[in-house]
């Protein structure tokens, strides 16, 4: 489930770019306000545009991309895409997890949440690789995650004393859900600024994982991910947790497809309900996304 950054209010291929795409950024699914990112640490020259997806795909493709200029309202403007997020930290990206529930969290919840959360963001990494490198001059070939904070009501609930983690009790946001320091918060600090926050940069978040007890479906967008509490940890052993998947598509910019379909695609993540894992299709609409902002970082 998306919320663009224009249109929503709730909590988520075209032949383009030789060597000189349009700078990039776009109103992601489900999200606000973004942040100027600093330059790639892979390649000062820009690097030639490679482009090769299967021939089957072409068409379909640059429908979707066709559909995105066409119905996202800031997408080269918007500044706080994961691709963003990715590219300031030089390569990673930091977490916080709100944990909006009260039920109890043992420490090994915790260390499994976090095993999760990596295991299954390493899945939209690695379609950024090909043939051992990052595609089309992205210049990473995994993108670690690091976990730097909980966020609960009652401090009573994290049930560990280690200082893993930086903990926030009763931190509430408008709406009453826990969030950590909106001063270690990425979506706040577009800047990067970070002066205010305890940890300093280090211990800044660049996402959330919301986890909310009762909620049904998913959110996404520059901010994170949003899923239910109950669902998150009762699919901690599968190979795919396909709601948070589909969410985090949103985060790097992907669209949903409610109201229509691209010609000869029936089953991929980001049309909802149709597949549980990242398909052919998923990976080759985010390498041409990519595509498209890759010239915002002088590649």
């Amino acid at each position: 489930m998306r919320t663009h950054l224009a249109r929503l209010v709730a909590v988520v291929v075209a032949v383009l770019a030789v060597l000189a795409a349009a700078p990039g950024s776009a109103a992601s699914a489900a999200s606000a306000a973004l942040t100027q990112p600093t330059a790639s640490t892979a390649t000062t020259a820009r690097a030639a545009d490679d482009w090769n997806p299967p021939a089957e795909l072409a068409q379909p493709l640059n429908e979707v991309w066709n559909h995105v200029q066409s119905t996202y309202p800031d997408l080269y403007g918007f500044r706080n895409y994961g691709w963003d997020q990715v590219m300031a930290n030089k390569g990673s990206i930091n977490y916080c997890v709100r944990w909006d529930s009260d039920a109890p969290v043992s420490a090994a919840l915790r260390d499994r949440v976090h095993a999760a959360l990596r295991t299954q963001f390493a899945k939209w990494a690695a379609a950024m690789v090909e043939g051992g490198k990052g595609h089309n001059a992205w210049p990473y070939t995994s993108v670690p995650v690091n976990v730097v904070g909980w966020a609960v009501k009652d401090r009573s609930t994290l049930q560990w004393t280690d200082n893993s983690v930086d903990i926030y009790a009763g931190n509430l946001d408008g709406g009453g859900a826990p969030q950590c320091a909106p001063d270690c918060g990425r979506f706040f600090h577009q800047d990067g600024n970070y002066s205010r926050c305890p940890g300093g940069a280090a211990r800044h978040y660049d996402q959330s994982l919301w986890l909310t007890k009762g909620f049904q479906g998913g959110a996404g967008g520059d901010w994170g991910q949003r899923v239910g509490q109950e669902y998150f940890t009762g699919a901690l052993d599968q190979e795919n947790i396909h709601i948070y998947l589909h969410e985090v598509g949103h985060t790097f910019g992907l669209d949903d497809f409610y109201d229509w379909t691209p010609t000869g695609q029936c089953c991929f993540l980001m049309k909802a309900g149709s597949a549980t894992r990242i398909t052919e299709f998923d990976t080759w609409m985010l390498r041409d996304f990519w595509r498209h902002l890759k010239s915002r970082y002088g590649l």
